[in-house]
């Protein structure tokens, strides 16, 4: 075992760089476009106290005030706050919501600081996701951080494609979520779906494939 993380055990198989452990799955809106919004209409599809607040913003951008950036005509969302997540495109300028990985179109999970820290996970790194209730396996990439205390996260597109609830407000899953992360395995960017699905597909079946992560 590597680690106990909010209840939860994380192992390792010996001489594997692979972790597995089983939890259940909150949502994570940030990094998409219409994620938060000043208060009022339209809304986001997170509630904005999810991403801070006046004085301390943790989730979206902000200007040299203090102040939530607000996305401009030519960006996705006219409107919303440019939201964060902590894997990132250094190509593209902070302000731009480009530069951050869209939950609403990327699977992605979210791993606590602690298992960065004490076994090797980084941003970037491959992931697979199975939802035991129904079978359903999801390619993922690692591209946010949480609480220490707290594991079990996953982006938008991640929980619509695994079959389970996929609104940040409403949505999630309380258990049955297994969840493998190859520590090491990715450059620390991001990547589109289709290059995660094949990067994916190729650890999975070097690890073991479908009969082993069903086993889990």
């Amino acid at each position: 075992m590597v680690a106990t993380i909010g209840g939860v055990r994380v192992r390792r198989r010996r001489r594997e760089r692979a972790l597995f452990f089983v939890a259940g799955m909150a949502i994570d809106a940030d990094g998409a476009p219409r994620a938060y919004h000043p208060r009022g209409s339209p809304p986001g599809l997170d509630f904005l106290a999810n991403a801070g607040h006046p004085g301390n913003w943790w989730a979206v951008v902000t200007d040299r005030h203090g102040e939530p950036v607000v996305q401009r005509a030519t960006d996705p969302a006219p409107g919303f706050y440019v939201s964060t997540t902590a894997l990132e495109d250094s190509a593209r300028g902070v302000a731009d919501p480009r530069r951050y990985v869209d939950s609403s179109t990327v699977a992605y999970v979210v791993v606590p600081a602690r298992l960065v820290e004490v076994a090797g996970a980084r941003l970037g790194d491959f992931a697979v996701v199975r939802n035991r209730r129904n079978a359903r396996i999801v390619h993922a990439i690692v591209a946010d951080t949480g609480p220490a205390g707290k594991i079990g996260e996953g982006s938008i597109a991640l929980a619509r494609d695994a079959g389970i609830p996929h609104s940040p407000k409403s949505g999630g899953q309380g258990g049955d979520v297994v969840y493998v992360v190859f520590a090491g395995s990715g450059n620390r960017r991001p990547r589109p779906q289709a290059e995660i699905n094949h990067q994916t597909s190729q650890l999975l079946k070097a690890w073991g494939g479908r009969e082993r992560l069903e086993r889990l």
